[in-house]
C-alpha cells in the first residue's frame, strides 16, 4: 500500500505506539503526522489530500470520542480509526455508530490497521473526488443565462420542449437552441446525462420526482 498523495493523522500520548506507527506507514511512504494530544492536533492545518486519522479513545485533555463528535458538529469529515488499550464493546459500539471506520484494541495486527488506514483514505479520495465534482457542475450552472437555466429545470423534471415552450411562451425551437446551448456549457452529452447533472445540483425538489 503506498499512495504519496494521502496524509494518516495519528493522536495517541503513547511515544512509542506513535513512534511504530510512524515508522510502519513512512516505510510505506505513506505521509503521516503524530500527535501526542487533541489540543496538539487542533492547532495544526488540515491536509488537502485524502486523510484518516488513526485515533486512541482515552487521551490526558479528552476523549477520543469527545474529538469525533467535536469534529462531526463542525462538519468536518474524516475517516477516523479508533485504537485502544482498555476498549469495551460499548464503546465500540457507539464509535462505530457514529461512522468509526474500526475499533481496533492493543496490541493489534500491523495489516488490521493497515486495512482500515486504505479503507479511511480511499473513502475520503472518494468524498473529496465527489465535492470537486459537484463544485465544477455548479460553476458550470452558474455560467447559464437564466433562461437556459430555467429549462434546464424544467428538462429535469421531465418536460418536453413543446410543453416548456407553452410554460413560458416562446417557440418550440428556442427552447431546443436554449437547450442546446445548456447543454454545451454543462458538457452533457444527452439529455439523461443532463437530467442526472440536475439531480446531483438538486435543481428539482424530490416531491416532483416522486409526483
Amino acid at each position: 500500500m503506498s499512495d504519496a498523495n494521502s496524509t494518516v493523522l495519528v493522536i495517541d500520548d503513547d511515544p512509542n505506539f506513535r513512534a511504530s506507527v510512524g515508522r510502519l506507514l513512512r516505510s510505506l511512504s505513506i505521509d503521516v503526522q503524530l500527535f501526542a494530544s487533541i489540543s496538539e492536533f487542533l492547532k495544526s492545518d488540515p491536509p488537502d489530500c485524502p486523510t484518516c486519522l488513526v485515533l486512541d479513545v482515552r487521551l490526558p485533555d479528552q476523549s477520543g470520542l469527545d474529538l469525533q463528535r467535536e469534529l462531526a458538529a463542525a462538519n468536518r469529515e474524516i475517516p477516523i480509526i479508533f485504537v485502544t488499550g482498555h476498549g469495551d464493546i460499548p464503546m465500540s459500539v457507539q464509535a462505530m455508530k457514529r461512522g468509526a471506520i474500526e475499533f481496533l484494541t492493543k496490541p493489534f495486527r500491523d495489516q488490521d490497521l493497515l486495512d482500515a488506514i486504505q479503507l479511511g483514505l480511499s473513502r475520503d479520495g472518494a468524498r473529496r473526488k465527489n465535492e470537486t465534482d459537484l463544485a465544477i457542475l455548479r460553476e458550470r450552472f452558474g455560467s447559464l443565462s437564466p433562461r437556459e437555466r430555467e429549462i434546464v429545470i424544467q428538462v429535469a423534471r421531465g418536460r418536453l420542449s413543446k410543453q416548456i415552450a407553452y410554460d413560458i411562451g416562446i417557440a418550440e425551437a428556442t427552447v431546443k437552441v436554449h437547450r442546446s446551448r445548456a447543454m454545451q456549457k454543462m458538457k452533457a452529452s444527452s439529455l439523461p446525462e443532463l437530467g442526472r447533472m440536475a439531480d446531483r445540483l438538486r435543481l428539482v425538489p424530490d416531491t416532483l420526482h416522486r409526483a
